[in-house]
């Protein structure tokens, strides 16, 4: 028997009254039977921990807005650059394009200490496994580390990666989940403005886009992001990739810019009538203390 929010809720030992019907119930049955059990153990753990005074533990609210496109020559990354804590706003002008390699990027949302930490750490290990391969690292080597890494932490690495590049075999876009699956889309977005960006990509994405309508195309997502979400913010970073070389364009375009205030607004000491009163006295306890010199000579 458990009782969750006032309301007593019972259970029968053992699986639940299921029509075996060939292997596929036997499945279902035994699928529902463990979601039955998982349900009742978290019911009496937020029990125990109401009891002792404790509430359970809530997921942390990460915003940002991240995109990438493949375009005719190469790939462009974009990212907005605010950085939070729940509803502060910690950096205005936070770097969310990293390094991998001279010819591979990646965008990160999610926690940004962990993004910070586990690219660097993968760019020091593409860069040794190019030392010893003799060779340029290749786009899939870096999703394939990476979606390995984060798949060994099973999602507590709060990292969501965006991988562009160019290499060998061509231009490549992959996103890399912070449990370890991959995408591999012409088009891409994450974040908690990923939905305002994804639209934008649906209904003007086309393939073999020219540079500077590339360009332009994931700046308006980004943008849209930045709009829609109170988690995105501030400036428009790109990075544009190609076989020629590397084009980071910081504080590429500012769509929310800081207004000016047309008039001074001060009011005189009683121009607000006051309505109600109230004094409320604070109780302190006044200490005596008596200072006595020591003779030092």
């Amino acid at each position: 028997m458990t009782v969750v929010n006032g309301q007593e809720i019972s259970r029968t030992p053992g699986p639940l009254p299921m029509p075996a019907v060939g292997q596929g119930a036997i499945v279902e049955q035994r699928h529902i039977t463990i979601l039955v059990d998982i349900f009742h153990l978290n019911a009496v753990l937020e029990g125990n921990l109401s009891e002792l005074g404790y509430s359970s533990p809530k997921a942390r609210k990460t915003g940002t807005t991240i995109a990438g496109i493949v375009f005719k020559d190469g790939v462009i990354l974009g990212a907005d650059t605010r950085a939070t804590d729940d509803m502060v706003v910690a950096d205005k002008n936070c770097m969310k394009i990293h390094y991998i390699a001279p010819n591979i990027y990646c965008c990160g949302a999610g926690v940004a200490a962990d993004a910070e930490v586990t690219t660097q750490m993968m760019s020091s290990n593409v860069e040794l496994h190019s030392l010893s391969t003799g060779r340029p690292p290749l786009v899939v080597t870096v999703t394939r580390q990476l979606k390995q890494m984060l798949f060994r932490y099973q999602g507590h690495i709060g990292s969501s990666l965006i991988v562009g590049g160019v290499d060998v075999t061509g231009a490549h876009l992959y996103s890399v989940y912070p449990h370890g699956s991959y995408d591999k889309l012409p088009f891409l977005t994450m974040g908690s403005g990923a939905g305002a960006a994804i639209s934008i990509f649906e209904d003007r994405y086309r393939p073999n886009m020219e540079l500077e309508e590339a360009k332009k195309l994931v700046r308006d997502a980004i943008t849209a992001g930045i709009f829609c979400d109170l988690g995105s913010g501030s400036n428009v970073d790109l990075c544009v990739i190609t076989q020629a070389g590397v084009q980071y364009l910081r504080s590429y375009d500012q769509p929310a810019q800081k207004g000016k205030k047309e008039g001074q607004y001060k009011y005189k000491p009683g121009t607000t009538a006051v309505l109600t009163k109230t004094v409320t006295p604070l109780p302190l306890d006044v200490v005596d203390e008596s200072i006595q010199l020591m003779d030092t000579q």
